[in-house]
């Protein structure tokens, strides 16, 4: 089960990148592919920090 977060983290974090790099791509929605990019990486950040710990406990 960790193992399998881990990878789900991982490529979470990869598509909130790639989110941030193909912003300029969407003319007139710029921001909003940016903004899923940065809630993208908060929620690959969010997972082991606090989602694990509670099912491990």
């Amino acid at each position: 089960m960790n193992i399998l977060a881990a990878i789900v983290s991982v490529i979470i974090f990869f598509a909130g990148i790639l989110a941030f790099g193909y912003a300029e791509v969407f003319p007139g929605y710029e921001i909003f592919v940016f903004s899923a990019g940065i809630v993208l990486i908060s929620l690959a950040v969010a997972i082991p920090i606090h989602v694990l710990k509670r099912i491990d406990g």
